[in-house]
């Protein structure tokens, strides 16, 4: 009996295809090189007549919109106009504030574009168009005590080295003369000595 057990599983083991396992679930068709070159020339053909349709539509779809600035009324046009105006003033508003705030941080701030960086500078202008520059000292000056590295040095001039006596020859006779004539005055005597 236990022949014909083995008997049994070497039939089962035979009985099953040989395929990959990444082909069990696909068709059980083997790889056919033909058919993918033709599927991938068909792919490209296709490919190169969407690109051709997509070239003949390009200058189609520049007219349209051709057309369609065309056909926009006249209000339609100048409120785009108007907001592109806008936005324009806003911008020389923020620039001339950002300005007025360095300026005003110049004499204080070693940096004044810091300041301007760091203040909102929407706040300082009011609905006529009008620099709230006292608005601006304040802050400009509460900024300073928060970030007091943010000052610019003391006007007392450049900094300079307080003298140090323990640096250099002191008057422990080993000090070199610093005039030529001294040094060859010096070169001559120990020559002299020296014979």
């Amino acid at each position: 009996m236990p022949e014909t057990e083995e008997n049994q599983q070497v039939e089962q083991q035979t009985e099953q295809p040989e395929t990959a396992p990444e082909a069990e679930g696909a068709d059980a068709e083997p790889f056919n090189l033909e058919r993918a070159q033709e599927k991938i020339r068909k792919a490209n053909s296709e490919n190169k007549n969407l690109r051709e349709r997509l070239k003949e539509l390009e200058p189609l779809a520049r007219k349209a919109k051709e057309l369609e600035e065309a056909q926009k009324t006249e209000q339609e046009r100048l409120a785009e106009q108007l907001t592109r105006e806008q936005e324009r003033a806003a911008k020389a508003v923020r620039t001339a504030v950002a300005a007025k705030v360095e300026a005003l941080a110049a004499p204080t701030f070693a940096d004044p574009e810091d300041a301007a960086g760091a203040l909102d500078l929407t706040a300082y202008v009011d609905a006529d168009g009008v620099i709230d520059t006292d608005g601006i000292k304040r802050d400009l000056a509460d900024l300073l005590n928060r970030k007091p590295h943010w000052a610019r040095p003391s006007d007392n001039g450049p900094r300079r080295p307080a003298p140090d006596r323990t640096q250099g020859s002191s008057g422990n006779g080993n000090r070199t003369p610093s005039e030529p004539g001294d040094i060859f005055a010096g070169l001559m005597q120990k020559a002299l000595k020296g014979r």
